[in-house]
């Protein structure tokens, strides 16, 4: 008696064991892989009919197709990377909630890593990121080397720069006015009648870092008074930084009356060590920091500060990225946002009368101060 052979259509239980691909998927409805991932990718550009058996065929393998795979195939990624420096910096994470909030409401879901000032972390993030398909990133850059970010980065994938500005790097980006804002914190100390006044800064590879010391530098030039290199110390951008930068202007032979911190998170170290050392702030030493942060006020005294708008940076880099994705050949922009003088205890009061000063030019807008 002769067999029946089975039919060629018959479909093939998948063997035990074996991983679902998308050509095991083809070859159990009897497609082409291009059908495949055509069904997956724009269901429209194929039959009902071949669409029915490729959705059969990856049910029956239990084949999940990768949604990565499908975004840049179709263009229709709803992810965006954001990337930033470090967690633990209430900064960022407020930058974030801008941005948060405008992709919400755009329909966009947001990928957020840290790359915890490490460049090998930081590539390595941006090229996950980048293989996963997202519409776009929007990151906080710690890799000053040139042309770091160019292969990365490259179109089509679209970008946007906040806070630091890499070198060579063509990309919308928003920031603050990092050179007023020091210079209104530091006039403030000076018009209180200090005279040295130091500068705990960031390192130098950061934009932020150099600009804050050119509106320190400004600021004294304009009082006439003269820049002493032992006064600025250059540290790391968090509390550990803020901490022995204090601990070294505290050891000098002369050491300031006033400080300028440029972070928030310096701040906090630097509170530390003058608390430490038992120097009453603001009479022996007053203090301005870069940052206006919510606990600001909890400080002992509460803290002077030079305020930036952090969600409003972050909703304004979203908005360029959900611009760039709409219109990817228009012309790179750049938003600078002021920040704001925010008056409190940590500064004192005046230590002698006031001088005068002439007005600021016409290119040094005053920040508007609140107190």
């Amino acid at each position: 008696m002769t067999k029946k052979r089975p039919r060629a259509h018959a479909p093939r239980r998948p063997a035990a064991g074996r991983t679902a691909t998308i050509k095991r998927v083809a070859d159990h409805a009897r497609v082409s892989i291009a059908t495949v991932s055509r069904a997956f990718a724009d269901p429209q550009a194929v039959s009902p009919e071949l669409r029915l058996r490729v959705e059969e065929a990856a049910r029956t393998l239990n084949y999940q197709p990768s949604r990565a795979a499908r975004a840049l195939r179709s263009g229709t990624s709803r992810a965006v990377g954001v990337v930033i420096p470090d967690l633990e910096n209430p900064f960022f994470t407020a930058v974030v909630r801008g941005i948060d909030i405008v992709l919400q409401a755009a329909g966009y879901t947001l990928l957020l890593a840290s790359a915890n000032e490490d460049t090998a972390r930081e590539r390595n993030v941006l090229e996950t990121l980048r293989a996963e398909g997202v519409a776009g990133i929007i990151f906080v850059p710690i890799n000053a080397t040139r042309d770091a970010y160019r292969h990365v980065l490259a179109p089509p994938l679209h970008t946007v720069v906040i806070d630091r500005l890499p070198s060579n790097l063509r990309a919308d980006h928003v920031t603050v006015d990092n050179v007023e804002g020091t210079r209104a914190g530091v006039t403030h100390l000076l018009d209180l009648g200090h005279r040295d006044v130091a500068l705990l800064s960031g390192p130098l590879r950061h934009s932020t870092a150099k600009e804050r010391e050119q509106g320190y530098e400004q600021a004294l030039r304009a009082a006439g008074v003269p820049l002493r290199a032992d006064l600025v110390y250059r540290g790391d951008f968090r509390e550990g930084g803020g901490y022995d930068g204090m601990r070294t202007l505290l050891a000098l032979p002369r050491r300031p009356t006033a400080v300028l911190v440029a972070n928030n998170l310096m701040t906090l170290g630097a509170f530390r060590a003058l608390h430490e050392a038992r120097v009453r702030i603001p009479d022996e030493v007053a203090l301005v920091g870069f940052d206006d942060m919510p606990w600001a006020t909890s400080l002992n005294p509460p803290l002077t500060a030079i305020g930036q708008p952090s969600q409003e940076i972050g909703s304004a880099a979203a908005d360029l990225l959900l611009g760039r994705i709409a219109h990817p050949d228009r012309t790179f922009r750049h938003v600078m946002l002021e920040t704001t003088l925010v008056v409190r205890a940590s500064s004192g009061t005046a230590v002698r009368p006031p001088r005068t000063r002439p007005a600021a030019g016409p290119h040094h807008r005053r920040a508007p101060v609140t107190s």
